[in-house]
């Protein structure tokens, strides 16, 4: 398909079939991501593909107290579920089915191949994410392209010593994230909703829309 389509419909996927996702297909995926811009061509990601019946489940049991935690952090208080937005409401089945999903692909990091130029700032250190989530982007293309749906998630990094040990994660590693990966269930979307290009592109300075409004 073509590289602007699949950007504009790799949504986050939510509802998986069970079909399992063939070898070929991951690997070719794996073998466009890996071509991802990183600081200093260092190459710090690896991979591990979760498949394991058990192992995902360990993964869910580690994902969903925070997400369920996060979700009475919402402010939904008594509303019923049938009143959520629909996006909690996916995000949830999400968390609920996590184990099902086909796969559970790990993005881990080689610290010492991580640049981070920030760290002295005050205040969030984000650069060294630009060595790892370029090639976790490329992945999530490259599976669209072939009709594989991904959701990608940190939130299992929360329990990252818990993975290290359940995945045999050495030391020098980080967890970046978690990308489910399978068939989508339902179709992929023909429109995702994004703040408009006159809201976020700044000329000269910050504030000053450098397009105007339609």
């Amino acid at each position: 398909m073509e590289l602007t389509d699949a950007m504009r419909t790799t949504g986050t996927c939510r509802y998986f079939r069970p079909d399992p996702v063939p070898d070929e297909v991951l690997r070719a995926a794996f073998d466009v991501a890996r071509f991802g811009p990183q600081g200093g061509n260092r190459q710090p990601v690896r991979w591990i593909v979760v498949r394991d019946a058990a192992t995902k489940q360990a993964l869910a049991d580690l994902y969903l107290p925070p997400w369920k935690a996060y979700l009475a952090g919402i402010g939904v208080g008594d509303v019923r579920v049938g009143a959520l937005p629909q996006t909690v409401i996916d995000a949830d089945h999400f968390a609920e089915h996590l184990a099902e999903v086909p796969a559970i692909v790990v993005a881990c990091a080689e610290i010492d191949g991580l640049h981070p130029t920030d760290t002295e700032l005050g205040r969030l250190s984000v650069v060294g994410g630009g060595s790892i989530y370029p090639t976790v982007q490329n992945l999530c293309l490259a599976l669209r392209d072939q009709g594989v749906g991904t959701a990608f998630t940190t939130l299992l990094c929360l329990s990252e010593p818990a993975v290290r040990e359940l995945l045999s994660i050495p030391e020098g590693f980080l967890t970046a994230g978690h990308i489910a990966v399978g068939y989508p269930a339902k179709p992929f979307p023909t429109r995702l909703t994004r703040s408009p290009v006159e809201e976020i592109v700044f000329d000269g300075a910050f504030g000053r829309p450098m397009f105007a409004g339609a």
